[in-house]
């Protein structure tokens, strides 16, 4: 079985974490690579689950071990993921499941062309910012900067093969699973055909005019310059 690598990523506070646990409980010989990290942990993540956290020479060691498949410096925190984890998955004939950033995601499609990526988008501006407060205790200028990295993000969806607006976490879950699914699947030669125009419903192409008020909604806020 040749191996399938997925790459899924989401500006913070898009559902991306909560879209991945659910599909790795729902797919079977998908591994999951766990990113490194130099930040600190936060709330109830622990090491080894969420992230490997690292001090910034070790993960600095590793970048000059050729340790990663990609890496990148976030807000001032390096990410990267593991070149042991694709290493991982093809001896035991599995999938991998890729949760990185936009910068991520490029370098990755640059060593792994096939690899089928795909971009989590939130509803609007707006929905983005209240799942923000909701989910944390960050202060305003920290929301306010996520914001901002957020409308930077979302100018890459073009890059991406699927886009799926995460607006009914259930609906997203069928519609990432089918896209992981029935990509499974075509490798294999035998695609279900439910599954596909599931999958294909997300295909770039196929969402552009619904993520125009989406884009619009991020464009506006900063031609005003803020909320």
């Amino acid at each position: 079985m040749m191996t399938n690598v997925f790459i899924i990523s989401a500006p913070s506070g898009s559902g991306k974490s909560t879209l991945v646990g659910r599909i790795r409980d729902t797919i079977p010989n998908l591994e999951f690579s766990i990113s490194y990290t130099t930040r600190k942990p936060r709330g109830a993540e622990q090491d080894g689950r969420e992230y490997s956290f690292v001090s910034r020479d070790e993960f600095e060691a590793m970048i000059r071990r050729d340790e990663f498949l990609e890496h990148a410096d976030v807000f001032g925190n390096y990410y990267g993921t593991a070149r042991r984890f694709l290493q991982k998955a093809e001896e035991n004939g599995s999938d991998l499941l890729l949760d990185i950033d936009v910068q991520g995601a490029a370098q990755i499609k640059g060593k792994l062309p096939d690899a089928v990526s795909v971009f989590i988008m939130p509803p609007n501006r707006g929905e983005l910012e209240q799942r923000l407060r909701k989910r944390s205790q960050d202060a305003e200028s920290v929301i306010q900067r996520r914001l901002e990295a957020a409308a930077r993000e979302i100018e890459n969806y073009r890059k991406y093969d699927y886009i799926l607006v995460n607006d009914r976490l259930e609906d997203s879950v069928d519609a990432l699973k089918a896209i992981l699914l029935s990509e499974r699947q075509k490798r294999d030669g035998q695609p279900d055909a439910e599954l596909l125009a599931k999958a294909e419903r997300c295909r770039l192409e196929r969402i552009r005019e619904r993520l125009q008020p989406i884009l619009q909604s991020f464009q506006k806020t900063a031609a005003g310059g803020g909320k």
